[in-house]
């Protein structure tokens, strides 16, 4: 049975939940997938070279950071073909991105490869293509650094004492070998800045936070997914304040195992099941609410949009549409012990993308 908004409403599709807890090899060694599911932190053991079909193998490391003002993205990719790295600046309130700077590099295969956890203690520093820049994994903090041209950025972000992720292990059907595992790191208070030339976009643990979308997978050519994330702060009836934050992602391969799909309470998970946009916004209808609805009633929130930030990159077989939609949430969320949150005015987005690659 195919997963739709419709098919929850009559009851004819449930996902279920396999948790892991224990370290786990993701890989045998003919490449064969053997974790199925999700974890509060990435307790599956990556083995890059176990994956045999080596030029579908992509792993990166995507960092966004904002303040429902500015939004900025530095990332690394190696996609076997080749690879980039790169820190973009988005203006959300004039709706046009102000730079984005990137070195590219061919033949990804062998070379910078990157650590195979992404939430423990780990250090990535290369300069590629007069790119310089870092990612610096510490226990209770993470550090960014990218320098190329006019553009330098420094940011540091607060990782909760225990705080816990959603890490997840998608298979797809069909393929024995080809899986979609991601880590999302998300509510992480940050602090620093964009500099391009003489101007400087500074960002305050007040009001910013960074969520890390941290990828290492092995897909079939064709892909399509929705992504929604957002942390912000919230105050309760005794005027103390917690923060919260979700994370959404659907369409990518067999959820019937797990769905990316997280509440997050001063830095705890709280999983909840499947979720879908009540009135998919394709071909035209990006800038209208979006609706969305998780089967279990736990996840029910509105997106007003007021930015799409669309970007289209078409190179001979390679291409991604995306639509990072860009909004303003309301709604209600339901924690595992039943507890019910409302959610006014909160800034977040959520992308839908077509990928060929």
């Amino acid at each position: 049975m195919e997963k739709t908004y419709e098919s929850w409403m009559k009851g004819t599709w449930k996902s279920s939940q396999k948790e892991y807890t224990e370290p786990t090899p993701l890989l045998a060694d003919d490449g064969t997938l053997l974790a199925k599911g999700w974890a509060r932190h990435n307790v599956f053991e990556y083995d890059r070279n176990k994956v045999k079909a080596k030029m579908r193998r992509k792993e990166w490391e995507f960092y966004q950071i904002s303040n429902g003002k500015f939004v900025v993205q530095i990332s690394f990719a190696n996609i076997s073909l080749g690879g980039y790295v790169a820190a973009a600046i988005v203006d959300l309130q004039k709706g046009k991105t102000l730079k984005n700077k990137a070195a590219f590099f061919l033949g990804g295969k062998d070379k910078y490869v990157l650590p195979p956890k992404g939430d423990v203690p780990n250090n990535v520093k290369w300069t590629i293509s007069g790119a310089d820049f870092e990612f610096d994994t510490h226990e209770t903090y993470r550090t960014l650094y990218f320098k190329m041209g006019n553009v330098e950025c420094n940011f540091k972000m607060d990782i909760l004492p225990d705080h816990e992720n959603i890490t997840t292990v998608l298979p797809f059907a069909g393929y024995k070998d080809r899986y979609f595992m991601t880590t999302k790191q998300n509510c992480m208070p940050c602090e620093g800045t964009y500099k391009l030339g003489d101007e400087v976009f500074s960002f305050s643990k007040e009001d910013s936070f960074a969520v890390l979308d941290w990828g290492r997978v092995c897909t079939p050519y064709s892909l399509v997914w929705y992504w929604g994330n957002g942390a912000t702060y919230l105050t309760d009836e005794n005027g103390e304040k917690h923060i919260f934050g979700f994370e959404i992602t659907w369409g990518i391969g067999d959820e019937s195992n797990a769905t990316e799909t997280c509440i997050f309470y001063d830095g705890k998970a709280h999983k909840f099941g499947a979720v879908d946009v009540k009135d998919f916004p394709k071909p035209d209808g990006y800038m209208k609410p979006w609706h969305f609805v998780s089967e279990d009633g736990r996840f029910d929130m509105t997106m007003e949009p007021f930015y799409d930030n669309h970007g289209d990159t078409n190179a001979l077989v390679m291409r991604m549409n995306s639509h990072q939609v860009h909004g303003i949430w309301n709604g209600t969320v339901t924690l595992d012990d039943g507890t019910k949150l409302e959610i006014k005015d909160m800034y977040a987005f959520c992308e839908y993308v077509e990928n060929r690659w």
